[in-house]
């Protein structure tokens, strides 16, 4: 691993230079309800996050390594999985890289035997990795293909993974899968069609797993993440001018995940559309309709377009959500 492990760990050494996670307000509050730290939850645990070369998933392994905690690194580029497995093990924990095409259903698999015969188990499986596609109808009606791509990494990728983990989780009594969603499968977000109905898949699916897995202590969490500002939006300029996460802010999410294992976890806008939305529907299709007509397509891409006085509101009214 030699020079790729050489790269400096400035971002690092400034989180954990920073008060301890585990000192918070917020931390303190949920140990007083009974939840445990992360350092506790992640005790002899071993954790599988895809996507984890950069944006969330980095961010992530960092974090669950100044826990102390293991991290398996999954995405396709093998350099920069090493160079965020140096990071993980200068915060204090360990990671392991595993290079995997998660769009080949065989590499999948490969994956799957490779980590369980290495390491015997995953506790913890993180389903990070994924494609968003920002086009509108219009531009769509030639372009299946938007459609096969995101449901190939977003949806078949994670299942496959998940066929190939569940077992051993519910042999052994225990196991907690994480799948990173998108608050715009909540609010159904415009031009955003291909990606959350990819996503929402992924959601409808673990619902009907998790009556079956319960009994097992098998805990499925999904994380209806609000924008993120991560190389996935990086080339739709337009979002510079948006409210976003920093992929830090993003991680503690995660990690509040690991500790609490909730079954939802979402922004407080998210939640209100998805109940605005079951009792008038109507009224959340105006909304949406607002939005798709405030944010064009291709000079949105190309990073021309000026917001209005309006659409600057527009995207304050509905922070952390997608047009």
């Amino acid at each position: 691993m030699g020079a790729l492990l050489a790269r400096p760990v400035t971002a690092v050494s400034d989180a954990l230079n920073r008060p301890s996670a585990e000192s918070t307000p917020h931390a303190i509050v949920r140990s007083l309800r009974g939840h445990p730290s992360l350092r506790d939850a992640l005790r002899d645990k071993i954790v599988l996050i895809t996507g984890a070369s950069s944006g969330i998933g980095e961010a992530a392994a960092v974090a669950i390594g100044a826990a102390g905690g293991t991290a398996l690194l999954v995405a396709r580029g093998a350099e920069k999985l090493y160079a965020t497995a140096h990071d993980v093990e200068a915060a204090g924990g360990t990671a392991h890289v595993h290079p995997c095409d998660l769009t080949d259903m065989e590499a999948i698999d490969k994956l799957v035997a490779d980590v369980i015969a290495q390491h015997g188990r995953v506790d913890i499986l993180v389903n990070n990795a994924g494609r968003s596609i920002r086009r509108s109808l219009a531009l769509s009606y030639d372009r299946f293909h938007d459609y096969e791509r995101t449901m190939q990494l977003n949806y078949f990728a994670p299942v496959r993974l998940m066929l190939g983990l569940l077992p051993g989780m519910r042999e052994r009594g225990n196991g907690h899968v994480i799948n990173i969603s998108s608050v715009g499968v909540l609010t159904r977000a415009p031009r955003f069609g291909a990606y959350i109905a990819s996503k929402s898949a992924l959601d409808t699916l673990t619902d009907a797993w998790q009556a079956e897995t319960g009994p097992d202590d098998v805990r499925f969490t999904t994380v209806y993440m609000s924008l993120v500002r991560t190389p996935m939006i990086a080339p739709t300029k337009l979002y510079d001018k948006f409210p976003a996460l920093a992929p830090e802010q993003a991680a503690g999410v995660i990690c509040d995940a690991i500790t609490d294992r909730p079954r939802r976890v979402s922004p407080a806008f998210g939640r209100f559309a998805f109940l605005a939305d079951s009792i008038t529907p109507e009224i959340m299709d105006s909304v949406r309709s607002r939005g798709f007509k405030l944010f064009g397509d291709s000079r949105s891409a190309r990073g021309e377009q000026q917001l209005t006085p309006e659409g600057k509101a527009f995207i304050e009214a509905t922070r952390g959500v997608h047009w």
